[in-house]
């Protein structure tokens, strides 16, 4: 019986060596098969992006011109220019970022190392992530309603700017309160213990920790801001006048670069035009995004310098 039971024994043996191959052989094919599901989608990923941005760009550089840069539309003259729109951009993406930063910085490192009660926590999370999925339309009918009439600042630069600010702070909260929490305990535990106090910690070691988050917050609320145009509609308006100051265009209305292609596409029909714009749009884009990774790279070797 013994012997039975050994000989069953050594030939299941012997059978599991020869199937292990076999699994092995079946594991390297799965790997292999996700492994190119995976470097399919990141080519054909890459492939869309680079022909989105090859597109416009061929199709619209051809038709920008410096009289279209460095000039304001006339119907007398009959000519078009987007100046007081490339102006009227750059003013409201630094206005909000301006007081978007600071406030949703703020409120991350609150919500992240000051708040103590879940409850609060909790409902305040719920809130940035319910405002960021409303649609745009929605801020620019309340931003007309509030800031436009009720506050009296009519339909302006200011106006549009102050929605803006409402728009992307659920963006720049939530991606800086993640951040702040990939911060290891362990960075504040011993900050504190070297007698330091909790603000000078968070100065000093989370926040500088945390940047890269913070910057990409910033980068997906530049990217928000430039392409807007339903929210710009109802409160800044759709100008074209070069004011004589910021403080005079924040005072006026004034159309942005996205608005600008709205309108000359869909109320005129000059889609070349249109082009033209989406191409200087893409270009500050990622003028902005090299700027502010820029700022980041310079930020990070001065903290190793020190």
């Amino acid at each position: 019986m013994s012997t039975m039971q050994a000989t069953l024994n050594a030939s299941g043996a012997r059978a599991e060596k020869a199937a292990a191959p076999s699994k092995l052989a079946v594991r390297k094919a799965k790997s292999a098969v996700l492994l190119g599901l995976v470097y399919t989608a990141a080519a054909l990923t890459c492939a869309l992006l680079i022909g989105l941005i090859g597109y416009i760009f061929v199709k619209g550089v051809p038709h920008i011109t410096w009289q279209l840069l460095s000039t304001a539309p006339s119907a007398l003259k009959d000519t078009i220019g987007i100046l007081p729109n490339i102006l009227n951009t750059l003013y409201i993406v630094a206005f909000s970022l301006l007081l978007a930063l600071p406030l949703g910085v703020g409120a991350a490192v609150y919500l992240t190392e000051y708040a103590t009660s879940r409850r609060l926590i909790s409902l305040v999370e719920f809130a940035t992530e319910a405002l960021a999925g409303i649609p745009s339309i929605l801020y620019g009918l309340v931003g007309m309603l509030f800031f436009a009439q009720m506050l009296g600042f009519k339909t302006s630069l200011l106006s549009g700017g102050c929605t803006l600010v409402i728009m992307i702070l659920p963006t720049i909260i939530r991606t800086t309160q993640e951040s702040l929490k990939t911060v290891p305990a362990s960075y504040r535990e011993g900050a504190l213990g070297l007698g330091a106090t909790k603000w000078y910690m968070i100065r000093t070691i989370v926040l500088p920790s945390s940047l890269e988050g913070i910057i990409t917050g910033c980068i997906l609320a530049v990217g928000r801001i430039v392409g807007e145009s339903a929210a710009l509609l109802f409160t800044a308006g759709v100008g074209t006048v070069i004011a004589k100051n910021v403080f005079a265009a924040f005072s006026r209305s004034g159309g942005t670069l996205s608005v600008a292609l709205y309108m000359y596409v869909s109320e005129r029909g000059e889609f070349d035009v249109g082009y033209a714009i989406a191409a200087i749009l893409m270009v500050l884009v990622l003028g902005l995004n090299a700027a502010t990774r820029l700022v980041r790279n310079r930020m990070k070797k001065k903290e190793g310098a020190q």
